[in-house]
């Protein structure tokens, strides 16, 4: 069996991909401004991040299941996404995703995309409706530096073998515990307190900045 060389644990929404889902099935629900602003001011670390996200689900309440499908055809890829996790892949790495978003869609982004770790909310649905709850526990900032550990110690790796990348405030814990944190097209207070940040909405730019630390070592 092959030695794993090292780990990316990066964000879903608005860093794997162009969108925020939340934002998304606000929008099917017709409540798309009120939604993307608690989104916003929780993205900025205005808002705990747990007591936002219950705020956003509960409205989404008695929309269908069948929701998902609809909003999945809306989600994009950001550039170099794919590329990234294959160029990744091939240097012996795994590629964990670790999000506040929701399985329904995640689970399918990284099948298509060929990751190998994956945690993410999940919708509670009762006779085909959200019931405006979640069910388990929700993925905060602390699940995330969880995740990040637990998945390093599974592959025999120290924490200085690992990269985390995210965009909003809950990632930053996250960010600041890896051996290279990366703030990606993200908010401010990302940006200042990151080690490094890539500004362009191309994950490739990660193969960059990983060239570049380990010429440094």
């Amino acid at each position: 069996m092959t030695k794993t060389k090292g780990l990316l644990v990066m964000d879903v929404d608005s860093t794997l991909v162009q969108e925020e889902v939340i934002d998304l099935l606000g929008a099917e629900a017709g409540l798309g401004e009120k939604i993307a602003a608690i989104t916003e001011r929780a993205m900025n670390g205005e808002l705990d991040f747990k007591q936002a996200l219950e705020e956003r689900v509960s409205l989404l309440k008695d929309l269908p299941e069948a929701i998902f499908e609809q909003v999945f055809q809306k989600i994009h890829f950001n550039r170099g996404a794919k590329e990234l996790v294959n160029e990744l892949h091939r240097r012996g790495y795994k590629v964990g995703l670790v999000s506040g978003g929701f399985h329904e869609t995640v689970d399918h982004l990284a099948a298509a995309a060929n990751i190998d770790y994956v945690v993410a909310n999940r919708l509670e649905v009762k006779n085909g409706l959200l019931t405006g709850r979640t069910l388990g526990d929700i993925v905060t900032k602390e699940v995330k530096v969880a995740k990040l550990k637990e998945w390093a110690a599974e592959n025999g790796l120290t924490l200085d073998q690992t990269i985390a990348m995210g965009d909003g405030a809950n990632d930053l814990p996250m960010i600041q515990t890896a051996g290279i944190g990366i703030a990606f097209c993200a908010k401010p207070i990302v940006r200042q307190q990151a080690p490094y940040q890539i500004n362009e909405p191309d994950l490739y730019k990660v193969i960059e900045i990983v060239d570049g630390v380990k010429g440094k070592r």
